[in-house]
């Protein structure tokens, strides 16, 4: 789905990676569990999220401060570390300001 976001500005933070072969049923339960948690923070705006080969997720934030909480969430930073660990080949992390957006057929 589309995330619904506010006029701008707010914030994406931007999650590209490649997952390695391991426990890909555990991974499924931890990325559902992130963003559970993650719609309870203060700030938390929305998320998209698509995999293949390459996965992205981009969550939506109304502050530098909410993504800041959010990273350092207690839960989250232990899914950071297992991610680490386990989960990940490699990523990046990218967070931006949207100054605009526009669409097409997205319900207000």
């Amino acid at each position: 789905m589309i995330a619904k976001t506010p006029q701008p500005p707010y914030y994406a933070v931007i999650f590209t990676s490649v997952r390695t072969a391991l426990e890909p049923s555990e991974y499924g339960q931890m990325a559902q569990k992130m963003e559970e948690i993650a719609k309870l923070q203060p700030g938390y705006l929305g998320i998209e999220s698509a995999r293949n080969d390459l996965g992205i997720t981009v969550s939506y934030w109304d502050s530098e401060e909410a993504i800041r909480n959010w990273k350092a969430q207690l839960e989250h930073r232990l899914a950071q570390k297992m991610g680490k660990e386990r989960w990940y080949q490699s990523y990046k992390v990218r967070v931006a300001r949207v100054e605009r957006d526009y669409d097409f057929g997205v319900e207000s």
